[in-house]
């Protein structure tokens, strides 16, 4: 049984019955979640609406999440001083205190915690929101801790929220989230976090939940796109 303090209940109580009323929800593969121990869990990011669907995913299959969130969010009045009570950890993009985030997030899965990160960074800016190129903060956790990284998918949140459109629909919507095995990162155990190791490590955690959306969509998935800021067109 998890042990959650005032705050993080409080967030329950709070967020969960808002998810209830607002989506209907294909959840799917809590056994690739360990029930306890150190874990990591990768998500691919659809809308600035999905970590709320993504949270409630976790949640349901038994784990706390520790989202790592943008600091600026944690500035927010009053939201930001109940993130911090609910243990997420803020990330200083682009400032000497970057290797922060990457510290709290060891610390929290050392600590036996489950840690969830979105890869891309943002929300993908692939036109049909397909994953994108992932950054390399999973696999510097990966290497730093040899906790498995759980491949997670989560398609449906962007009609509660498109950032496409910039729109909001209020209304009940289907949201899935499948969970997949671990993602075989045998290749790399021990290695040295080189920039090619990284960015193979991350590519194959991108290419998992790839697959994973493409299978919950019925559909192939299209090679690994980048975005124009990172690289020319798709690669």
């Amino acid at each position: 049984m998890r042990k959650l303090g005032f705050w993080p209940r409080f967030a329950v109580i709070l967020v969960k019955p808002l998810m209830k009323a607002l989506t209907r929800r294909d959840w799917r593969g809590f056994e690739h979640i360990p029930a306890t121990g150190g874990v990591i869990l990768a998500f691919n990011h659809v809308s600035h609406a999905d970590p709320f669907t993504a949270a409630h995913y976790v949640y349901d299959s038994g784990r706390w999440p520790e989202f790592l969130a943008k600091e600026s969010v944690f500035r927010i009045p009053v939201a930001g001083k109940i993130l911090h009570w609910c243990r997420q950890i803020p990330v200083f993009r682009g400032t000497v205190d970057a290797a922060k985030a990457l510290d709290a997030a060891i610390s929290a899965v050392e600590a036996g915690d489950c840690v969830v990160i979105y890869p891309e960074g943002t929300t993908t800016r692939e036109p049909d929101l397909w994953p994108m190129k992932g950054k390399t903060g999973v696999a510097r956790l990966a290497l730093a801790t040899g906790a498995p990284v759980i491949p997670v998918a989560q398609d449906g949140a962007q009609q509660i929220f498109d950032p496409r459109t910039k729109k909001f629909r209020l209304r009940r919507v289907p949201v899935s989230v499948w969970a997949g095995p671990p993602v075989d990162l045998g290749k790399w155990a021990n290695a040295e976090p080189t920039r090619v190791v990284l960015d193979e490590m991350t590519d194959e955690i991108m290419r998992r939940i790839g697959e994973l959306v493409g299978e919950m969509r019925g559909e192939t998935p299209p090679p690994i796109f980048v975005p124009v800021r990172a690289g020319k067109g798709q690669a």
